[in-house]
């Protein structure tokens, strides 16, 4: 691996302003999901099920995955949302070991709750999000140079 070379002020400045306006969404939802009695976590998961790429459902091991947990993790934070009403497990019609997770109605009405109230705080940090990220990757990546240690 070739020597890292020193990151200039403006790096600095460009990595701050971007993991400020991050954080500051990050805490805007946080938030929002307390207000709406759930952990952030609960409702990550929440949104992991119905967001997944080409279906409503999801498996324990997938779940995990998108929520960067393990597995006997996401069982514990499943059963809590199942006490919740707010998942259900079901098991898959093409292999009876494999267990799905679907939203219930209820779920689903409060995830919708929370996505809405998202995308308005997004439509208000989205641009400074952008800016900043778009800055980063400019002074990471000047034009010309292709990174080696990625």
């Amino acid at each position: 691996m070739a020597p890292r070379k020193k990151l200039s002020k403006s790096q600095y400045e460009n990595l701050a302003a971007f993991r400020y306006a991050l954080r500051q969404f990050l805490r805007f939802s946080e938030d929002a999901a307390r207000r709406a009695g759930l952990t952030p976590q609960q409702h990550q998961a929440l949104l992991a099920v119905k967001g997944f790429p080409g279906r409503d459902t999801v498996t324990v091991s997938e779940l995990a995955e998108r929520l960067q947990i393990r597995h006997h993790s996401a069982v514990e934070l499943l059963d809590r949302l199942e006490r919740l009403k707010l998942v259900r497990r079901e098991h898959s019609p093409k292999d009876r070991r494999r267990v799905m997770i679907r939203l219930t109605s209820r779920g689903e009405q409060l995830l919708d709750r929370l996505s809405s109230a998202h995308e308005d705080q997004l439509r208000r940090v989205g641009p400074a999000l952008s800016a900043s990220l778009a800055q980063l990757t400019a002074s990471a990546n000047p034009p010309g140079k292709v990174r080696s240690d990625v």
